[in-house]
């Protein structure tokens, strides 16, 4: 597992997502976590939302359980998301936060995200939120979700810059809108369209990490492209890069999307433990040029 400096911490490169543990048995969780920290996975994924809080809350009893796995670990959640709206008022991000802590039964988390962005957001609020959750020492960490750069702009000026560590983004082999638009510069096709305002190009500019969400979905949850026959072409290529790095197509997709330069963070939202090994064993494969832009051109991207 290959490891990077994200906010003055060692993480992995990989990260696991814990939208889907709600439903574990307690045994089967334990599985996975252990799992995931042998084979250098160190930084898990949570939401308020996540399960209505039932993801948190196993988490959190995984660690009263085990003492003395906190401090191996990096854990993020995210908040501003309420039934029918998205808030990040003082109030709610200081209320949320606190729902989390009690559920993961920790006194901090090392990052916490603003989940989707809010229309009606005062970015003085929040600033307000986050000194109080800074000094208190409940959230070393920020950063945001689903954000394109004027709305990180926008916040930066009341959080100053720099606070803004992390953008969770989606991007998967079948989902590469940030990508496309900085290939298909200038030209009058669909995939030159620019829907984000160049985010990927801002992260980088900025030291923001990206952590690219369903990475083995396409669409908006539509399903998995790997085994998928309508992706026949991407899956025979993925078959053959696997085979070239001893990997398996799960691994290839994390290779690729750890090749590109911007450092990014993929978030695996398995529960399976033999792909965490599959995953973290891909960490450590860098894939060619050649090989990247073949897997792009595989997904059905064209080149102008």
């Amino acid at each position: 597992m290959r490891y990077f400096e994200l906010a003055g911490t060692k993480a992995s490169r990989l990260a696991q997502g814990c939208m889907r543990i709600g439903g574990l048995a307690p045994a089967d969780l334990d599985r996975l976590i252990k799992t995931d920290l042998e084979c250098g996975i160190n930084f898990f994924d949570h939401a308020d939302i996540y399960g209505g809080g039932r993801c948190e809350e196993v988490f959190g009893d995984f660690l009263a359980a085990n003492p003395g796995m906190r401090e191996k670990m990096l854990i993020q959640t995210k908040c501003g998301i309420r039934r029918g709206m998205y808030d990040f008022s003082k109030e709610h991000i200081l209320e949320a936060l606190d729902g989390s802590l009690k559920r993961l039964k920790t006194d901090y988390v090392d990052f916490l995200l603003l989940h989707r962005p809010d229309a009606l957001v005062e970015p003085e609020e929040v600033a307000e939120a986050f000194d109080i959750l800074r000094s208190s020492g409940k959230v070393l960490n920020f950063g945001v979700s689903n954000q394109d750069p004027m709305q990180m702009e926008l916040l930066s000026q009341a959080l100053g810059e720099g606070t803004i560590k992390i953008n969770q983004l989606q991007l998967s082999l079948t989902e590469t809108g940030m990508i496309d638009a900085g290939i298909n510069v200038n030209m009058k096709n669909e995939a030159g369209i620019n829907r984000d305002g160049m985010v990927l190009n801002y992260c980088r500019l900025k030291g923001i990490t990206i952590q690219p969400w369903s990475p083995f979905q396409h669409g908006f949850f539509k399903g998995a492209y790997i085994g998928n026959p309508e992706f026949a072409e991407l899956n025979r290529v993925l078959d053959e890069v696997a085979e070239t790095h001893g990997i398996t197509p799960t691994g290839v997709v994390i290779a690729w999307l750890l090749r590109h330069p911007a450092c990014m963070q993929p978030i695996s939202g398995s529960t399976t433990p033999s792909r965490s090994a599959e995953m973290a064993k891909a960490a450590d494969v860098i894939l060619s040029r050649e090989e990247w832009y073949r897997l792009y051109l595989a997904a059905g991207k064209k080149l102008p």
